[in-house]
């Protein structure tokens, strides 16, 4: 009896069918984004290291990352999405309590003040701030009316212009990932810890921010990665100035004629993108 169950041949399972039929409606969308997103991001990668006569080099990488010039540009880039991103999370965070709290009307008009600048492209705000800091502007304008100044200040231009400018249309992105989440906490656990004796310090800290986190960890992510990445905003608000990558792929392709060098920037600044949804992947994961 026992030889016979033990020389009895081996029933391999049969094959999972919903993980196949899962595949099945999968496998068109991965096709999809492979030929969207993997199949140019993997010639951008090819280009960035391919030699005028043909071969394989990293003479653009080296130039980029070697060269105090091109570092001062990445160094630019990285400070542009960093101050943007730090001025608008501290912004928007008090603005997404004072938002989650709003009643009625109220909290339409607000919602309507964040959603409404979406509808309008990037090139029409950033036109918008240049007809506001201009000298003959509206902000110049109105100083001089009222008599706080009585010639025109230089505002376009400037690296504070890029930076107003780039706040003031990358804020929703920062506002409404973090009202997301404030507007479904739970406000008993502020209370259940200031019953026991935490100061209002401590129950910040401690309670509140933790569970906003993933909410600050989405916004910052996507201003970040937007404003790091910007052409538009900086070419209209501050012009050859404060040269960034961006602007540098744009003169490599289009001007110079080096799709090389402009492919390895396009890298660099992929990369850069990456490493902060990496980051932020991680950090948004719940510990187990």
């Amino acid at each position: 009896m026992t030889d016979a169950v033990l020389s009895a041949p081996i029933v391999k399972p049969a094959p999972d069918r919903d993980r196949l039929a899962a595949f099945g409606f999968v496998a068109p969308s991965l096709l999809i984004i492979a030929l969207v997103f993997v199949l140019p991001l993997a010639l951008l990668l090819g280009v960035s290291v391919l030699d005028p006569k043909g071969g394989v080099t990293s003479a653009h990488y080296v130039r980029l990352l070697g060269t105090p010039y091109y570092l001062g540009i990445i160094w630019n880039s990285l400070r542009l999405g960093l101050l943007t991103t730090l001025i608008a999370f501290l912004i928007s965070y008090p603005a997404a309590f004072a938002l989650a709290r709003a009643r009625g009307p109220l909290r339409s008009i607000l919602l309507a003040t964040l959603f409404l600048p979406l509808a309008a492209s990037v090139i029409v705000k950033a036109f918008a701030w240049t007809i506001l800091l201009r000298s003959d502007g509206l902000i110049n304008t109105v100083l001089i009316a009222v008599g706080i100044i009585e010639d025109p200040i230089r505002m376009i231009f400037t690296q504070t212009a890029l930076i107003v400018g780039a706040v003031n249309i990358f804020l929703p992105f920062m506002a409404l990932p973090i009202y997301a989440v404030v507007a479904q906490l739970d406000g008993r656990y502020a209370e259940a810890a200031a019953t026991l004796g935490a100061s209002p310090f401590v129950v910040f800290f401690r309670v509140i921010l933790p569970l906003t986190l993933p909410g600050i960890i989405a916004g910052v992510a996507l201003v970040f990665s937007l404003s790091v990445s910007a052409y538009v905003v900086p070419t209209l608000l501050v012009g050859e100035k404060y040269p960034t990558l961006a602007t540098t792929i744009a003169k490599a392709y289009l001007l110079a004629r080096e799709p090389g060098f402009g492919a390895a920037a396009g890298v660099v600044l992929l990369a850069i993108a990456v490493i902060v949804v990496a980051l932020s992947a991680t950090l948004s994961r719940e510990p187990k």
